[in-house]
Parts: C-alpha cells; structure tokens; sequence
C-alpha cells in the first residue's frame, strides 16, 4: 500500500519537528524494506561511502532488499570517459582551471535548483543513464541513498514527473558543499563538517533535513586495533614510526619523488607505499634506493588499509573525502600533498583547522618539514589527538538511522 510518513529526527543533530513528505511505498512483500544505494565511480570515494552504507543497511536489516548500483557501470563508453577519464585527466593537466571551475559553477548555478545550468546537466545524464532509470522504476523500492549528485538529480526529477515515489537520501562525501549537490526533492541531506551544515541549511528549503554525520567509512575502522599486532601482520618494523604513503592518486614522477624526499629524512622510519592497481606507480616505487636506517615495503593493491593506517604515525596523501575520513578515524596525521583545487582544498582547510594535518607545498620543503614533525613527539601525539577529536567512525550507523526514518523502520543499533 501507500503510507504518508513523518520524518523524524535522529542523533546527528536533528531537533526540528517532524514534516511530511510524499507517500511512500510500502515494496517488501514481507514487509522488510527494498532499498537502493547509488554512487558515481567518478573516483572511489564515492563508491567506498555508498559500500560502507550498503554493509551496514545489510547488518542491520538483514532481510531487506539492499542494492547497490553505481551508476557509471550502467552507461556507455563515452559517457564514462567524460565523467572519469576525461575529468582526471583535466586534473592532472590543468589543476587550477578545475578550481576555477569549482567555484564559477558553485557561484553561476545560484542558490536555488533548477537553473537553466542544472536542467542541462540534467538532461545529459539521463540520456546517457536510462538503464539506471529502468532499475529506479522497474522495482517497487521504498528509498534511495546516494553518494553522488549524479544518482540524485535523476531520482528527482522521475519524482517531480510522478514516475517514481519513494524518498531519497544524499551523503556528501567532501568537507565542503558544493552547490550542485543540491538536487530537491530530498528528505534528507548529510553532511561531513559543522561548516558543510551551515552551507548547505543555508540553501535547502527544510534546514531541518540537513544532518551532520561525517563521511561513512567501512565498518573496519570503527573497530580499535593494535598497532604493534597491525605491523607484525604486515611484516612492518615496529621499533620507529611507519610513514605510509598513498601513491594511487599521484602521477609517477611525485611518487618517485615523495617517496625518496622521505627516505632523506635522517630519523630511521618504516615507509610503506599503497600504489593501488597502478602497476607503473608500484614499479617506480620499488625502483627508488632505500639508505640502510630506513625499512620501505611497497604494496599493490590491498583490503587492509585500516590496518595499515592503524600501524601509520602519519598518512602522505592527496586529501580525498574518504581517505581523509579514514585517516581520522585512525588516528593519524595526514601530510597534504598536492590536492585538487576545489574540493580537496577545502578538504584540506578542515584537517588544517582540526589540528590533524600538515601540508607540504612545496617538495623542496617535505623532508624538512615532516622530519621537524616526526622530532618534536609531544605535537605528534596532539596532532594524533587532534584526528581521534574530528572523527567519525559511525557515519555510516547515523547515517542509515535517519535515512530508515524516512520509511518508519527503525532497528537498534548493530
């Protein structure tokens, strides 16, 4: 059948009364609930916040119907090249006109949805995901939660022409907001930071719905672990601090050279370097010369960097949304390297202002600055405070409380 539900208010922050939104429908035959989650591989942050949702829709609800779709995996070659490829590759050639762009569209689009700016965007992914629209209309789903602005603009606009009901959800995976995750209707919106909230209150019609949770990670890192017990799993030295380096978003000539920058620090350190499935960055990094006070050991790709981010006294990175929530949530310090301008930039102003990170802007300066840290303990063991302070290990537990209200389910905590 068809029920009106109240939405109702949760533990991140939502005190405001309840309001009534669409009638939703009621899907599961048994009653438990069908629930869609939807990312944009645009990039595996998104991915990875909509993983750690679907693992703790599953645990908690274990018979709903939970499907995780990411969009770009339903669409054509081109279309994946122009959200992806192209977009890193922009990145990579021309750093500061993606930053211009950030803030021109972030300024251009205006403060309410629905510009002509966003009705063109629109249009484009919908012509280019119809099989994600066949998945949202073909099933009796009762909500979606999406990780990604991409997902949710098309769940809107199936909603405000009658052809789909049920509620959405959208978790913003950055510390800052841009305007284009504004994609109404939404009952509910997520935010990582106190000043993503402000933004987005500021500029959705409810400022009730608007929850701040932090930026859901895979439940791995909500659990403690040993740090000495993480580097014995891993072969690591557990007599001097662990540098852990992320290469996956770095080109290769960086890598080479954050790399031998660190080993040139004069402290004896275990470096460990994550390339990822880039077979040229774990090549290039096995390839560079360790003087003999030093222990390197370079991974590929790996399911274990809560653990090795637990054994890391600090994390050199690009400052994504979710490897600086992990970071956090582990309680290390995150050296910034080169972050892109718009949203990793804003990313790295709240590690800064939590006291949680350094940033090196100039390679010239790395070894000189992350050896000054490294020798001065007493500000290590503050900064590291500082991580444990801004974390949020459960974003994904607040997050599935509140977007389940929305559907009147409610299950205790797992």
């Amino acid at each position: 059948g068809f029920i009106g539900v109240p939405v109702t208010t949760g533990r991140s922050g939502m005190g405001a009364k309840p309001r009534q939104i669409a009638p939703v429908r009621s899907a599961g035959v048994d009653g438990s609930p069908r629930i869609l989650v939807l990312s944009s591989s645009v990039g595996a942050g998104h991915v990875r916040a909509a993983q750690a949702i679907e693992l703790e829709l599953k645990s908690r609800l274990p018979a709903a119907t939970v499907r995780h779709v990411d969009v770009l995996k339903h669409t054509n070659a081109a279309f994946r090249f122009y959200c992806a490829d192209l977009y890193f590759g922009v990145v990579d050639k021309a750093p500061h006109f993606v930053g211009y762009l950030y803030d021109k569209l972030d300024r251009s689009l205006g403060a309410s949805p629905g510009q002509q700016g966003d009705k063109l965007r629109n249009a484009i992914d919908r012509l280019n995901l119809k099989p994600v629209i066949q998945i949202m209309e073909s099933e009796p789903w009762d909500l979606a939660i999406s990780t990604h602005f991409m997902p949710s603009s098309i769940v809107a606009w199936l909603r405000s022409r009658g052809r789909v009901s049920f509620p959405q959800a959208v978790v913003t995976t950055d510390y800052d907001v841009h305007r284009i995750w504004m994609t109404p209707p939404v009952e509910r919106y997520f935010a990582a930071s106190p000043e993503a909230a402000d933004i987005l209150r500021s500029r959705v019609e409810h400022r009730e719905s608007v929850s701040m949770t932090g930026i859901p990670v895979h439940p791995a890192f909500a659990s403690a672990k040993d740090r000495a017990a993480c580097c014995r799993a891993h072969g690591l030295a557990e007599d001097r601090p662990v540098v852990l380096q992320m290469a996956g978003g770095f080109g290769i000539g960086p890598i080479s050279r954050i790399l031998e920058s660190t080993l040139a620090i004069e402290r004896p350190l275990q470096v460990v370097v994550v390339a990822g499935k880039n077979a040229r960055a774990k090549a290039a990094a096995e390839s560079v010369a360790v003087p003999s006070r030093h222990r390197l050991k370079v991974f590929g790709f790996t399911d274990k960097i809560d653990e090795l981010m637990a054994a890391a006294t600090l994390v050199v990175s690009k400052p994504g949304g979710l490897t600086t929530s992990e970071t956090l949530c582990r309680g290390a310090i995150m050296v910034i390297v080169d972050p892109i301008p718009g949203q990793e930039t804003r990313n790295a102003d709240f590690m800064l202002e939590a006291g949680a990170a350094i940033k090196v802007n100039n390679l010239d300066a790395f070894t000189g600055k992350v050896g000054a840290l490294l020798a001065d303990e007493s500000r290590v063991k503050r900064m590291q405070c500082a991580a444990l302070a801004a974390a949020r290990p459960y974003a994904a537990r607040d997050v599935v409380d509140a977007a389940l209200s929305l559907i009147g389910t409610i299950v205790n905590p797992g």
